[in-house]
């Protein structure tokens, strides 16, 4: 199969329209229905049921979807990392470091001025990131390093190095009944009927259905649960951001979060291993 046939195919599967796909690619409909006709025809497996009405994937084209789109993502990985090894070769070219916007922060800026202190670092460009967002970049070759958090990120297919395991807490506007308990259980946060969790973007950047409010990063949740519309179970590290119309209260059964700094295993960067070193070391 070839580049082009793949990125057609997953045009059209993910419009479900020949002609909203070949406006996207910028190409006529007739070669673009030709293509993917000569692409079934290869495979010996029909991908699109096509009627009068709609298109819709087969069993055999949600496999095709799934596998092409990972297999771009690694071309186009594949040509970010080896431009920027071109890059740093002359030294024009740092160590991209993915993290979660607002996640962190004290174990970051640890993290950050430790491997400034070694004699050989690089610069360090940081890629601050939605929820969930740094893994990916770290998967398409947009980062060469990435703080990721278990069991929210998914580390299959990278290194990784532990740093810090802690707790969680429920994040509640100032002065709710519940933030003058010592603790609570997930359970009592489920029953705040008032303050429902938030709502993230998932990778297609729609939202899932529910009752709680949409969220896209931590200054509007915030803002959410000091308005008293929301509350949010986090990491305990997150108290050192909370505003003074915001508490913390530790759950008691809720899992703990593992932060780690993970990396592709193929990767041969310098920099990233000093980055590793200096992160294992704090």
């Amino acid at each position: 199969m070839e580049t082009r046939e793949l990125r057609y195919f997953v045009a059209v599967a993910e419009e479900l329209h020949f002609g909203r796909a070949a406006q996207r690619l910028g190409i006529a409909q007739p070669p673009l229905s030709r293509a993917i006709h000569q692409l079934e025809r290869r495979l010996g497996a029909v991908l699109l049921e096509r009627t009068s009405r709609a298109v819709t994937l087969t069993e055999a084209g949600a496999v095709l979807l799934r596998e092409a789109r990972a297999a771009l993502d690694a071309i186009e990985a594949a040509e970010r990392r080896t431009r920027r090894a071109a890059l740093a070769a002359t030294g024009q070219a740092g160590v991209v470091l993915a993290t979660k916007a607002g996640a962190s922060s004290e174990l970051l800026a640890k993290l950050l001025d430790a491997y400034a202190a070694e004699p050989d670092a690089v610069t360090v460009d940081l890629l601050l990131c939605g929820i969930g967002e740094q893994e990916r970049m770290l998967r398409d070759g947009r980062a060469d390093v990435a703080l990721l958090h278990l069991p929210f990120d998914a580390t299959a297919g990278f290194d990784t190095e532990e740093l810090r395991t802690e707790g969680q807490v429920v994040v509640l506007p100032a002065g709710h009944p519940l933030t003058g308990r010592a603790h609570v259980r997930r359970a009592e946060v489920a029953e705040l009927s008032d303050l429902p969790m938030p709502r993230w973007p998932g990778r297609d950047g729609t939202y899932p259905n529910g009752p709680g409010p949409q969220a896209r990063d931590h200054t509007q949740l915030f803002q959410l649960i000091a308005l008293g519309r929301a509350c949010w179970i986090a990491p305990e590290s997150c108290r050192a951001q909370l505003r003074e119309d915001l508490a913390a209260v530790p759950v008691l059964d809720a899992p703990t979060v593992t932060t780690v700094i993970a990396w592709p295993p193929h990767s041969r960067s310098r920099a990233v291993a000093g980055l590793v070193r200096a992160a294992t070391r704090i």
